[in-house]
């Protein structure tokens, strides 16, 4: 069967959806909602359809997002996610040429550069992505009292965060209101717990600084993003702490935080006798600018901003 290669059209959804179900099971849920969030899907969407009824075997999916550079300027990137080839298709190079037209799509586009995560790299290393690095680290939750602190630290809604996450980290997703609404709660879930600090000396409840963590897997707790306003990092130990009692409370044997360099500091208040980790499921290609971001100091993507 000679597939053919073509963008999505609207009559295709269904078929996507029962595509992405198929792939990746009970995690596909949320897929449909987060890919009604580009109103152009359809053109950034190459599937692989049969020559018969025009069904897609496989899909790659163009994510446009505001992604910000090494100098944390927003720039336009092409994500790649809902990438999926039915079982029965697979190893037909069927990817490999939806990666292609992909990649002369983003560029006619005029896209800055292309970002993906995967625990498959060598699907997309052959066509011009490359793996980058990024440090967690992993242990036991801190048992020890929080810190004296001129900070108080409450529980929040995520409506309260998009001030708080407008810093210019790189590599960091600049959200939309539809992003705080759709793509954050379907990646976190309705478990996960953020928390602010504020300024313990005066009756503002105006955050300052924020921290979120989820459940992920068994016992283990991720401390997922955080940030703070310039001047008052030092919220970042009260922070830190507020989520080590937690995963205490919840009886998680272990966290997972970045490791950036606002994180040090504060880590001894998540962590006792930590280990660190290097994650290699990003990768970048470079369209009409380099792909620096990823190496600069303080990058992070987070796990919310996931497509």
């Amino acid at each position: 069967m000679n597939h053919v290669p073509r963008t999505a059209v609207p009559g295709d959804e269904p078929a996507l959806h029962a595509l992405w179900s198929e792939c990746f099971g009970p995690t596909a849920a949320h897929l449909p909602a987060l890919y009604s969030l580009d109103p152009g899907r359809h053109r950034r969407t190459f599937v692989a359809a049969r020559p018969d009824d025009g069904t897609p075997d496989a899909v790659v999916v163009v994510v446009p997002r505001l992604v910000r550079g090494a100098d944390g300027v927003p720039r336009r990137v092409g994500g790649l996610g809902s990438v999926a080839a039915r079982p029965a298709a697979r190893g037909r190079g069927l990817i490999r040429a939806l990666l292609g037209e992909a990649v002369r799509a983003m560029e006619a586009e005029g896209f800055a550069w292309s970002l993906l995560f995967t625990d498959t790299p060598r699907v997309y290393e052959g066509a011009g992505w490359r793996t980058f690095a990024r440090m967690y680290a992993e242990g036991e939750p801190t048992r020890s009292a929080a810190p004296r602190s001129r900070y108080r630290v409450r529980e929040a809604a995520p409506s309260e965060l998009p001030r708080l996450h407008a810093a210019a980290r790189p590599l960091t997703a600049v959200r939309t209101p539809e992003d705080w609404r759709v793509r954050v709660p379907s990646w976190y879930g309705p478990s996960a717990l953020w928390l602010v600090a504020e300024h313990g000396t005066t009756t503002s409840r105006t955050p300052v600084g924020y921290a979120v963590s989820h459940r992920t897997s068994g016992q283990a707790l991720s401390l997922a993003e955080f940030g703070s306003l310039p001047g008052t990092e030092d919220c970042l130990p009260a922070l830190f702490a507020a989520h080590a009692a937690h995963a205490c409370g919840e009886e998680a044997e272990r966290i997972r935080v970045p490791l950036t360099p606002d994180a040090q500091p504060a880590l001894p208040h998540l962590l006792q006798n930590p280990t660190w980790h290097t994650d290699r499921t990003g990768m970048v290609r470079d369209l009409h600018s380099p792909a620096t971001a990823p190496e600069a100091r303080g990058a992070a993507y987070w796990f919310g901003d996931a497509f």
